[in-house]
């Protein structure tokens, strides 16, 4: 569903630059650009207001703010990594990274990736290329069903996608989740007994996941987002982390999504905080993707 959403979304803004400037083209040139360069600033005014509303929150909370210039570069890197992936990967590229095994899987810690909230697996291409250039097997899934449905109606889907890389590798594997996938996997932890989680979960690295809920989703009305509010009954039900789990958990003091960063700690995690990116900037930080390297490869080595 969100890849059709987001194809709607992005076919719509062409038709309706084409338009504007078959109409204002010839008259008025200046006109016509104009139009179209506001059509390409909404997704830039929409997250520049998300960090003022970070700040603003913080700062009513007398919470440590970033220094404005690190919030700016945040922004626009933020808007960057979003025209790519709200306007060309999970509209058009859901399918352009398979999954992958190698030729000799058993005995390897595969990895297993979670998107979050309004996504689809096409955000996790680039992971998936790299994974794939070292020979680790890994798999991204779509999570369905998405709007108007909870979070935990998604676990079903996660769970056959880390059954079969366990049955592929014959190892339990690292899980990455993004934003809401975390979630996701939290409930999904839920559902298990302590063996089931010591078959199917080495270690969970969340990112940017509301563990807390998140502040902008006081706004929502419908479901799965609803579920993510602050302190909110469904968050309040899924409890603390087991004891048996192993986490790690990385945030940002310039998240725009999920502010205070604190909501995206979990008790019991090990915490990594960074100041400098925003919410889908995280998910592709250097620093991230080493740490769930390396991370895995102590899995391997254990």
């Amino acid at each position: 569903m969100n890849i059709w959403f987001w194809r709607f979304v992005v076919l719509t803004h062409l038709a309706a630059a084409l338009l504007w400037c078959g109409f204002w083209g010839e008259s008025r040139p200046w006109l016509a650009a104009a139009g179209v360069a506001a059509l390409a600033c909404g997704a830039g005014a929409q997250l520049g207001l998300q960090m003022l509303l970070m700040r603003h929150v913080l700062r009513s909370r007398r919470l440590p703010r970033p220094a404005t210039g690190v919030v700016l570069r945040a922004w626009l890197t933020e808007w960057w990594f979003s025209l790519q992936i709200f306007g060309w990967r999970i509209p058009f590229r859901s399918q352009a990274e398979a999954d992958f095994c190698p030729v000799q899987p058993q005995g390897q810690v595969g990895v297993v990736l979670v998107h979050g909230y309004f996504c689809s697996r096409a955000v996790w291409n680039p992971w998936l290329r790299k994974l794939k250039a070292r020979d680790i097997a890994c798999a991204a899934m779509t999570l369905e069903p998405a709007h108007g449905h909870p979070v935990d109606a998604m676990v079903a889907n996660l769970h056959r996608c880390v059954q079969q890389m366990a049955r592929q590798t014959g190892r339990a594997p690292l899980l990455v989740a993004h934003s809401m996938g975390g979630l996701v996997v939290r409930a999904w932890l839920k559902t298990l007994t302590a063996g089931q989680r010591s078959q199917y979960a080495a270690h969970v690295v969340t990112v940017a996941t509301p563990h807390g809920g998140t502040w902008l989703a006081r706004f929502a009305h419908r479901l799965p987002a609803r579920d993510m509010r602050e302190a909110g009954d469904w968050l309040q039900a899924l409890g603390p982390l087991p004891a048996d789990v192993s986490m790690s958990c990385w945030c940002s003091s310039s998240d725009n999504i999920v502010f205070p960063p604190t909501l995206a700690t979990m008790k019991g995690a090990q915490l990594h905080q960074v100041e400098d990116a925003a919410h889908m900037q995280l998910l592709f930080d250097e620093r991230v993707w080493k740490h769930c390297l390396q991370l895995r490869q102590q899995l391997q080595q254990s």
